[in-house]
């Protein structure tokens, strides 16, 4: 995730889009599939053991993933527990994502001194993962984790005061009131070097996200407040004309990334977090944008073909961090499905959708119970880290949507 801001474009921002499409498309290859609910698990299940064998038992990280990568398989190990009511994870998820905390302070990989590679949503990705075992397996220990990351992080989110100031306490350089005359309160700073000037989607999607989840959990309005401010400014800054997701703007001069940075994980940690959101305010302004980003979501094809399989990611030669976008933005869709089951119309979207990544991956991408990176094919001639790390949350997701 280390993109970093190249140039300010004049972008047109608006609000999500009236009447949106939440139909299947006829051009989706194979939205449904026959397998049982048994199959499905032992599926995933056996790419959870097989990506297991990856595991570097002194520091809770796999073999040829990043970092934040390493975070995202304990949150779809302790996700696929919690949906299947089972606990074949849990002391492998409890265990490593505890070890990790002790070796990294609030998660933070390199969280000693004034180093200057250290990046908010790296401590966010880890922190998220205790909070999906926490849920799992009513965990104090991965609650109490979360909650100490979430503290460390929110002192990077620009408060109103500070916004109206014009300055920040941990930056070195003065911050934009307004951008486009909207507020920038809310947004999170992607690094919390003084002199990084980037608030991005990631971070700032990242932490709203993880805000909703303990507000569910805690039901202290404080995250439900920080929830709400950074949805406000995702809203406000870095959506385009079509309901996607953008990535970065700069709070010293509110210069743009560019308008081509189109990627999969922004828009999908969005889709989660409003769909949180929306439960646990009951504000049908969450649950409206939410349906507005995933019916241009699923249509764009900035990442995915005409047959609906996602394409971002999928070079098997090497990890890179598109492999791991998309599968976040899975299992973004994966909990939009899970707290919507009044509206028929957009559970039957999701799982066709989501039906097409699965049976892609089963028949053009898989050689016995591991993953290419490219869903559309071909079939992998040996394991990687990176192709398993894409193919957990679609395989998990499986199970819960049909």
């Amino acid at each position: 995730m280390q993109f970093l801001l190249l140039c300010a474009l004049g972008l047109a921002l608006c609000g999500p889009s009236v009447g949106q499409n939440l139909s299947v498309n006829p051009n989706w290859r194979e939205p449904s599939t026959s397998r049982s609910l048994a199959q499905r698990i032992a599926i995933s299940q056996d790419a959870i053991n097989l990506m297991m064998q990856q595991l570097d038992a002194s520091n809770g990280q796999f073999a040829n993933i990043g970092y934040w990568q390493a975070g995202n398989v304990w949150s779809v190990m302790a996700i696929q527990d919690e949906l299947t009511s089972t606990q074949a994870n849990k002391a492998a998820v409890v265990n490593n994502l505890d070890l990790v905390f002790g070796l990294f302070s609030n998660y933070d990989q390199f969280g000693c001194g004034n180093v200057p590679f250290i990046f908010n949503d790296d401590a966010l990705w880890w922190a998220t993962a205790a909070m999906y075992g926490s849920k799992a397996y009513n965990s104090t220990q991965l609650l109490s984790n979360a909650i100490a990351t979430w503290t460390s992080v929110s002192r990077f989110q620009i408060t109103q005061a500070e916004a109206q100031s014009g300055s920040h306490p941990l930056k070195s350089f003065p911050i934009e009131a307004t951008c486009d005359g909207v507020t920038m309160a809310g947004g999170v700073f992607w690094r919390p070097t003084s002199e990084d000037t980037s608030v991005n989607s990631i971070t700032t999607g990242l932490f709203m996200t993880l805000s909703a989840y303990l507000a569910e959990q805690t039901k202290d309005p404080k995250y439900t407040d920080a929830a709400v401010q950074s949805a406000n400014w995702i809203k406000a800054h870095n959506l385009n004309t079509n309901s996607i997701v953008l990535d970065t703007v700069s709070a010293a001069d509110c210069s743009r990334s560019p308008s081509t940075w189109i990627f999969t994980y922004n828009s999908g940690k969005f889709i989660e977090g409003l769909s949180v959101l929306a439960n646990i305010t009951a504000d049908n302004q969450w649950n409206n944008l939410m349906l507005s980003v995933i019916a241009s979501a699923v249509e764009n094809t900035a990442w995915q073909g005409s047959n609906g399989i996602v394409t971002e990611g999928s070079d098997n030669s090497q990890n890179n961090d598109g492999i791991g976008f998309k599968a976040v933005y899975i299992r973004g869709l994966r909990e939009a499905f899970r707290r919507t089951p009044h509206n028929a119309q957009l559970r039957t979207l999701l799982r066709g959708y989501i039906n097409v990544q699965y049976n892609a991956l089963l028949e053009l991408a898989a050689n016995g119970s591991f993953y290419s990176a490219g869903w559309a094919g071909p079939q992998p001639s040996k394991f990687t880290s990176w192709g398993q790390l894409a193919a957990l949350d679609v395989l998990t997701a499986a199970v819960e949507v049909n």
